[in-house]
């Protein structure tokens, strides 16, 4: 199955100029759905992690799934005020301004290997931002994992020193 054909792409959204890849379309699509989930599910295999952390929202629905299905762990990245535990945050500068991201100041220990997957690799800053708040927490980042990369906008070379995968690439 060509997983790219279900993508919708929707030109000028949020603003002139961008092309915005609309995974609805594909998530609406219980095969391709299952698809994309059973290869990121091959991406993992033979990598040795012990949770899977993803920044909201979109990120949830890969993570999740692929936590159920590889018997780990998942731990949600959220907006400031979102979680109701006590946080820890990594605020980081947009094209725009600021943004900030939290994570449960107990969501993973010291010591444990760590798969961050999303949905979208754009230019890597909320993974990036999602890689801190884990090692601040003293937790391995082992890999890094995308549905869909966006090339051209060379997020890849943000996480360099990290070990990147992604399904598809535009």
């Amino acid at each position: 199955m060509n997983l790219k054909d279900k993508i919708r792409v929707i030109e000028d959204f949020p603003k002139e100029g961008i092309s915005f890849k609309d995974i609805t379309t594909l998530l609406q699509d219980g095969k391709a759905y299952k698809e994309a989930i059973d290869l990121c599910i091959k991406e993992l295999e033979g990598k040795e992690f012990d949770i899977i952390v993803a920044p909201e929202a979109r990120g949830f629905l890969v993570g999740a799934p692929l936590a159920y299905a590889t018997n780990k762990g998942f731990v949600p990245v959220r907006k400031p005020g979102k979680l109701p535990y006590e946080t820890i945050k990594y605020e980081y500068e947009l094209e725009y301004g600021m943004d900030a991201l939290e994570i449960h100041k107990d969501a993973v220990k010291s010591g444990q290997k760590v798969i961050i997957v999303d949905d979208l690799l754009a230019t890597g800053g909320t993974t990036l931002s999602t890689i801190k708040l884990v090692e601040k927490l003293g937790a391995e980042v082992v890999g890094v994992l995308f549905l869909i990369e966006l090339t051209f906008l060379d997020g890849r070379n943000t996480l360099k020193d990290y070990n990147v995968m992604s399904l598809i690439k535009y």
